[in-house]
């Protein structure tokens, strides 16, 4: 029996002039990496912006959409808290002795009802659109979903609509025009891709490709 070199052993040093009978031990190494580079979310079909989106709307961070879809939720209800031409101050009566203002009630409704069945409209509209927002961006809707940008579009145009119709001198067909012309330009601008707007863009005002 051998006894220069237990099995047990492997790494015991050779004793001299046995070099070809001693058995060498292998370390062990800890596999190395993975061969290749790191798959991406956005590779495998993710919710992460490209780089072609970024500059966008789908491009946007949904936590500074929900904080824009809060202050507009504040905005629209501070608007319906400011009624235009404020409230009677005191009850005014009639030749005859009956109540035609009473206090408290708003003298844009009672001096010109539809312009303020409009405002208060535009206000609920507001108001509603913002909190939709609010709603689908919590509940983790894609930033470019219809919800998200029908929403916004409806609670910035109001906020026009609210300013132009507390404005007695223009007509109020007039206002609801302007409205309606705001809400498509601002549909226009964020459910559009940049290449595509700026197609459309020149399509409305006959632009030229070199100007």
């Amino acid at each position: 029996m051998d006894h220069q070199y237990p099995a047990m052993y492997p790494s015991a040093p050779p004793t001299p002039g046995n070099m070809e009978t001693a058995l060498v031990g292998v370390a062990a190494y800890p596999p190395g990496p993975a061969q290749g580079l790191p798959v991406r979310p956005q590779q495998l079909g993710g919710g992460a912006p490209t780089d072609g989106d970024r500059s966008g709307w789908a491009g946007n961070d949904p936590s500074t959409l929900l904080v824009v879809a809060t202050l507009l939720t504040a905005l629209a209800y501070l608007l319906g808290l400011s009624m235009p031409g404020g409230y009677w101050q005191q009850d005014t009566p009639s030749r005859d002795g009956r109540v035609v203002y009473r206090a408290g009630d708003p003298v844009m409704r009672d001096l010109h009802r539809p312009r303020y069945w409009v405002f208060r409209a535009a206000i609920w509209a507001g108001v509603a659109s913002s909190m939709v927002m609010t709603l689908s961006l919590l509940v983790r809707m894609p930033v470019g979903s219809r919800h998200v940008l029908w929403s916004f579009s409806v609670a910035y145009s109001s906020l026009v609509l609210t300013f132009i119709v507390s404005q007695s001198r223009t007509h109020l067909s007039l206002d609801i025009l302007i409205w309606v012309a705001v809400l498509a330009l601002i549909w226009l601008v964020v459910s559009h891709h940049p290449e595509r707007r700026a197609r459309i863009v020149r399509a409305i005002f006959c632009c030229n490709r070199d100007n």
